[in-house]
């Protein structure tokens, strides 16, 4: 955890914009073909679409093209938050009845947010064993369904539940893949260091250190902040007006050495070229009105669709995400619906492929 945070903590608060654009408007068909179940054969091999905001103007590359587009005075800002083996796979101990439970966050007291399969199984007082390695208590039953537990495990032949995690655990992959992930390190990015997310930060899965040493060496700045990544990036968006929903809240830090490099950056011209909506989400978040930024850690729950006016980012790379998502809705903000929407529809003409392990794509 960074030492040198100067903000206190606090939730930011959703920036709303009236819009007259419904769920509806972000849909799209997509063939499920096209649905990525494995990554690239080459993390930065796979296909890059380049998308000229101003113009709509669409060109078809490689991802490790992505060097050309980006200038010795800019900044790469991705965020390092890393995936944990979240998916835990045990017995309760009653019955020995399979039981699952998806980790989402931990809590100040060391407990974990859950989320269990099958909640009649997981009643308060509950226990679960999982390869006699790790054992769980249910300890609450929150509102909206979700368990609060408890973690036993050796703590002499384990340091930390993580250690246990990797072990035990099993990446919690979307709904979408269906294949087994046969590499843990596939769905993680190269530069992750910071355990906490439900789900990878998928835009930076196409990077490799050696593309990564290319562009620094070019003379472009590259800075860490971390969002921890909730599942709350699958659930859809079920309201028909997108004011209405009520976006997931997730935990971020951006550092003072962080936030002073990039107001030195944009100051000489520079862009700040944010990869993926949530290193995007951290730097919005983390602004002030006039785009400067500044050292920080909370909870954000900024929610980003057409309307919103953008402080602190210039470009962004990011995938292909999923139909009337707000994933799908923040990059409509950046480039536009139309142009977004134009895009998306040449990337299944073109047979691009798509979400978590998909291609990428370059707004600029």
């Amino acid at each position: 955890m960074p030492t040198d945070i100067t903000n206190k903590e606090e939730t930011i608060i959703n920036e709303r914009c009236k819009t007259d654009l419904k769920t509806h408007d972000f849909y799209y068909n997509l063939p499920e073909e096209l649905i990525a179940q494995f990554p690239s054969a080459e993390r930065d091999g796979c296909r890059l679409m380049v998308l000229d905001r101003e113009s709509g103007g669409i060109e078809h590359k490689h991802f490790y093209d992505i060097i050309d587009y980006l200038n010795p005075e800019d900044m790469l800002v991705v965020n390092s938050s890393k995936v944990i083996p979240a998916r835990l796979l045990g017995k309760t101990d009653k019955t020995g009845s399979d039981m699952e439970l998806l980790l989402l966050r931990m809590l100040d007291s060391g407990e974990w947010e859950t989320l269990v399969r099958p909640g009649k199984r997981a009643k308060e007082g509950a226990g679960f064993d999982f390869g006699g390695i790790l054992h769980a208590t249910v300890t609450a039953v929150l509102d909206d369904g979700n368990r609060i537990v408890k973690f036993d495990y050796d703590t002499e032949k384990y340091g930390s539940i993580y250690e246990v995690l990797d072990e035990v655990g099993n990446m919690p992959l979307p709904p979408y893949i269906t294949k087994k992930l046969e590499n843990k390190s596939d769905y993680q990015t190269v530069y992750a260091k910071e355990e906490g997310s439900a789900a990878a930060p998928t835009a930076g899965l196409h990077f490799t250190n050696e593309l990564l040493e290319k562009i620094k060496a070019k003379g472009v700045g590259y800075g860490e902040v971390t969002l921890h990544v909730g599942l709350g990036t699958f659930r859809p968006v079920k309201v028909e007006r997108l004011e209405d929903h009520l976006m997931h809240s997730e935990y971020f830090y951006i550092t003072e050495e962080v936030a002073e490099e990039i107001n030195r950056r944009r100051a000489r011209g520079g862009r700040i070229v944010a990869v993926g909506t949530t290193a995007c989400r951290v730097l919005e978040s983390a602004s002030d009105p006039d785009g400067k930024m500044k050292a920080y850690k909370g909870e954000t729950g900024i929610f980003i669709y057409p309307g919103y006016k953008f402080k602190a980012i210039d470009a962004l790379i990011t995938n292909f995400h999923l139909p009337e998502s707000t994933l799908i809705m923040l990059v409509s903000a950046l480039a536009g619906k139309e142009n977004t929407m134009n895009a998306y529809k040449t990337a299944v003409e073109e047979s691009y492929r798509f979400f978590s392990f998909g291609d990428s794509m370059l707004i600029k």
